[in-house]
């Protein structure tokens, strides 16, 4: 795109699901016209049913959204809580428990976060991150992360952003590392047996990271993360 194209949000925004979907090559990205571009996005949302992206909403998540929201909560590689671990979260991090919800007001999806963490350390964390399995494919993970990122970076002014993720889970990794993210150590059986991981022994995790403004020197991030093995029990963040 080109002149007042590369800088309108819509068109951007239609131009990237096109090209998740395959729908126009980059090539043709860069000298498509913007009816082009809308066209091919209104052809994929009819045909793939999903809504208009300014019909999708973020709002922060409420109590009440623990009676609803199974149908984003039900996979068996996201993390499941009690409701008390939810609701503790609710109360002591607000900000960064973000619902995505469709014009009917069904949940697409959630992030469950914190900051935490001291001087250098101090950083957002990603403790869930799920999406219903209906509305997959369609970016929202990536709004998620960008609002949580967001509110780390300038509301909470901290160092980095960090999660942990089952290594098993390559389909997870593959899009951590597309939004900026790197594996900084593993930590070895950190997940137990009766997770979703491959068989029924422990498994072990990436913690993955992304350094924010604050983070000048990178110092958040290190090459060969993952030849560096640590136990859970040094996992005090």
């Amino acid at each position: 795109m080109k002149g007042k194209q590369a800088h309108d949000p819509v068109l951007a925004y239609y131009a990237v699901w096109a090209l998740d979907f395959g729908a126009l090559p980059r090539a043709r990205i860069a000298h498509s016209s913007p009816q082009t571009i809308s066209a091919t996005w209104y052809t994929l949302a009819k045909e793939k049913r999903i809504s208009c992206f300014r019909m999708t909403s973020l709002r922060p998540f409420s109590a009440l959204d623990l009676f609803t929201f199974n149908g984003a909560n039900l996979d068996v590689l996201t993390e499941n809580y009690d409701i008390k671990f939810y609701l503790s979260y609710l109360a002591r991090w607000p900000t960064v428990f973000t619902a995505v919800e469709n014009p009917e007001g069904n949940i697409m999806g959630y992030i469950m976060g914190k900051t935490e963490g001291r001087s250098t350390d101090w950083h957002g964390h990603v403790t869930a991150l799920s999406v219903g399995p209906n509305y997959r494919r369609l970016g929202l993970a990536r709004i998620l992360m960008a609002e949580l990122e967001r509110i780390t970076q300038d509301v909470a002014d901290g160092y980095f952003v960090d999660l942990f993720v089952r290594m098993s889970n390559e389909t997870a990794i593959g899009m951590y590392r597309k939004l900026g993210y790197s594996v900084f150590r593993r930590v070895i059986r950190y997940y137990s047996g009766d997770g979703g991981g491959p068989g029924n022994g422990d498994e072990d995790a990436y913690d993955m990271r992304k350094p924010m403004r604050r983070d000048k020197l990178r110092q958040s991030i290190r090459e060969n993360g993952e030849n560096i093995c640590v136990p859970p029990e040094s996992v005090y963040f």
